[in-house]
């Protein structure tokens, strides 16, 4: 199949070329916009309690306000709020709400609205439109804020405007310019790193214009799925997507392209060469992307909208550079020739590696100091994991230098830790009835025994009586970890338990939320993480037909699993002193490391076997695979670590957690799994490693060892 792949590709390059440049130009043109959410609760399944608790607080309190935003006064001193300092918010806030901004209802305050300490105001922005999300008002609060500062000079108060809506928008313009800015220097990276190996600036350039075009036909083909099917991804996986596409696209390249340099040094033409590397590479880049498409497909079996938006959409961007290097990659480099080589000549013969000689020897010689050394390694770093603490809100990662953020902080030192984001429990009469007043005073002051919680609101009925909300004010941040297992906890438990009879109890609001996402999170930890073992391990299956070799690779990739973590942990817990780690990051270094990772230890193992076939003894096998296979092994990691690196680039904690956790997992993986690690195990296990496939044919005389030079660019191909 791969061989009728390539020829096809290399006899037909301009129409294969024109076929991708018409793909990406239609759907340029014709694809949806992709949408994306930085709202935690959009990624919920709508049975969680706290969805119920908005559906039901929707119905039942239509005209109730919630503001998009809030603009919180201070002085520039930091001081008591002056009687002119009040008359100040007032006419600031008057300004504001005369102003006509589109989709701005109303924008007011009160003298309920100074905090207790007299030093912060407040003022509720609130919209003509439910979603705080909509862009249209992002930009009214874009408007607002420009608006605001003629109002407030020559006074002395500042103002700063905070919420979900004006959250969205800092979020909006920070990952524009993180968009930016890692795209930049993934390509500048990439360039650097190809022209460093091979010398030529045109495969320096190459890869970058191929996966470009990769990048429009992958983002055109993932709106269009998530038009169709109704998902809306978080609003980070756009820099996702550039990091995985370019280090994963460059990855094939590089072995596609290291396996034709191969043939060519072997005496074949261009074109012949080339069709005989898609030939012989296909089947293990085929089954690298495989792996890495169906784990990422496992997040579908997520509950939270957030991973199983991601998932199809890096499967998606996977499958589509799989399809490239297999089409579009041969077609353009079997045009050039060797002139894609120039103006060096190095490709004309194989380098000496005296360091993939030696690692290979020393594996050969001694594969049980090997393993152990390695292994220790892997386990002494995932001893972090014993500290692994989630942090549940996204909007923790933003930058503490955007507004919002600033302006939150600043009206937390004149409010109660949870006043700006209360708990909403609800009670709800089950028979049609109406609820009575005194059983909800009670039940008030049964929620206020709580411990932890610092104020109760007195209840709200609804106008047909049948509904109240109560509004439970906690004595820690919304968002903080006490206060999420409060919520999910002893408090959902009283609230349930002391209900009215013949009533039932829901708690919602924001930390509500992140309550639900805790347990959900949970649920997927026991569900994904399996499935997407299982996937790879039927993938690895297949290609090896091997029933025991599956079994130690994913137990070293779950070993190489804990390293990464942990390493994490240690970095941005310990040494850093952030509270936690992202909430989804164990399960993105999981699918990441897990199925990216598994690449090398695919390519090192089919080596392995090609070697085995050969009809060396297995340490011999393990010699030459090593030798051969860690050079390219090495380059195409490091030039996938450092794609993912870029996000340290990133203001936002979160993208600076992922980026490290990966990269330095994908560094673990090729360097200490799959060319000690793994080769080690297999020299240790002998022929057993393939059983019940084919075993390895004994050779009748002594294969001599290949000489230091010939190094084979491809390192893991599977040939026929």
């Amino acid at each position: 199949m791969f061989a009728g792949i390539g020829r096809s590709s290399v006899r037909h390059p301009w129409l294969t070329i024109l076929g991708w440049l018409v793909a990406a130009v239609a759907l340029t043109v014709f694809a949806p916009q992709f949408k994306s959410s930085a709202d935690q609760a959009d990624f919920l399944p709508g049975h969680y309690e706290s969805l119920q608790v908005a559906d039901l607080q929707e119905r039942s309190f239509p005209q109730q306000e919630r503001p998009a935003a809030t603009a919180v006064f201070r002085r520039e001193d930091g001081g008591v709020l002056t009687a002119g300092d009040k008359a100040d918010v007032v006419r600031v806030t008057d300004g504001l709400d005369r102003a006509g901004v589109e989709l701005v209802e109303s924008v007011k305050t009160g003298p309920q609205a100074v905090s207790p300490n007299g030093k912060i105001a407040l003022a509720s922005i609130v919209s003509t439109v439910d979603d705080h999300q909509d862009p249209e008002l992002l930009d009214a609060v874009k408007e607002l804020r420009e608006r605001v500062g003629p109002l407030v000079a020559g006074t002395d108060l500042h103002v700063g405007l905070t919420g979900a809506a004006a959250s969205a928008l800092d979020t909006r313009e920070s990952s524009g310019d993180t968009d930016a800015m890692i795209t930049m220097a993934t390509l500048t990276l990439i360039v650097i790193l190809l022209l460093v190996i091979f010398r030529s600036p045109l495969i320096a350039l190459l890869p970058v214009l191929i996966i470009s075009v990769v990048y429009v036909v992958a983002s055109g083909l993932i709106a269009t799925a998530a038009e169709l099917v109704g998902l809306t991804a978080d609003s980070s996986v756009s820099s996702i997507l550039i990091v995985v596409l370019f280090g994963v696209g460059t990855d094939y390249i590089l072995f596609l392209v290291f396996r034709w340099r191969e043939q060519l040094r072997a005496g074949q033409e261009p074109k012949a060469a080339m069709e005989e590397a898609v030939a012989r590479v296909g089947e293990t880049v085929a089954s690298a992307a495989g792996a890495v498409i169906v784990a990422f497909l496992a997040l579908l079996l997520s509950s939270l909208g957030m991973l199983r938006a991601m998932g199809p959409a890096l499967a998606i961007s996977v499958a589509v550079t799989l399809v490239a290097a297999l089409t579009l990659v041969p077609a353009v480099f079997s045009l050039l020739g060797t002139r894609a080589f120039w103006p060096s000549k190095a490709w004309r013969t194989a380098p000496r590696n005296e360091l993939a000689d030696r690692t290979g020897a020393v594996i050969a010689r001694r594969p049980g100091t090997v393993a152990a050394a390695s292994g220790a390694v892997l386990a002494a770093l995932a001893l972090g994991v014993l500290s692994f603490n989630p942090v549940f809100d996204s909007g923790s990662s933003l930058p503490d230098d955007l507004e919002s953020v600033r302006a939150s902080k600043e009206m937390q030192r004149g409010f109660a830790a949870g006043q700006t984001d209360p708990v909403w429990v609800l009670v709800e009469e089950e028979d049609g009835g109406t609820l009575s007043t005194g059983a909800l005073t009670a039940y008030a002051e049964e929620l206020r025994g709580v411990e932890g919680v610092g104020q109760v609101a007195p209840a709200v009925t609804n106008a047909s009586g049948d509904v109240a909300q109560i509004a439970v004010v906690l004595a820690h941040p919304p968002t903080s970890e006490r206060a999420i297992e409060l919520v999910g906890g002893q408090l959902r438990d009283t609230a349930h338990e002391a209900a009215p009879e013949g009533t039932r109890a829901l708690v919602g609001g924001p930390t509500g939320v992140l309550a639900d996402i805790q347990a959900a999170v949970n649920r997927d930890y026991s569900l994904v993480f399996p499935a997407a073992g299982l996937a790879i391990m039927v993938i690895l299956g297949l290609l090896l037909r091997s029933a025991v070799a599956p079994w130690f690779l994913m137990l070293a990739v779950a070993l190489g699993f804990g390293a990464t973590l942990g390493s994490t942990v240690w970095l941005f817990q310990d040494l850093k002193g952030e509270s936690g780690l992202l909430f989804t990051l164990p399960v993105i270094v999981y699918l990441f490391v897990v199925a990216i990772g598994t690449d090398y230890n695919i390519l090192m193992v089919a080596r392995l076997r090609e070697e085995t076939r050969s009809g060396v003894d297995p340490r011999e096998a393990v010699y030459r695979a090593v030798a051969r296979s860690a050079p390219t092994i090495g380059a195409a990691a490091i030039i996938l670590a450092g794609t993912f690196g870029v996000l340290l680039l990133a203001e936002s904690t979160m993208l600076q957690q992922m980026g490290f956790a990966v990269a330095f997992g994908i560094l673990l993986t090729a360097f200490v799994m799959a060319l000690l690690l793994v080769p080690a195990v297999t020299s240790l296990l002998g022929d057993r490693v393939w059983w019940p496939g084919e075993r390895r044919r004994r050779a009748a005389a002594t294969v001599p060892p290949p000489a230091p030079d010939e190094q084979s660019a491809v390192g893991a191909s599977t040939d026929r």
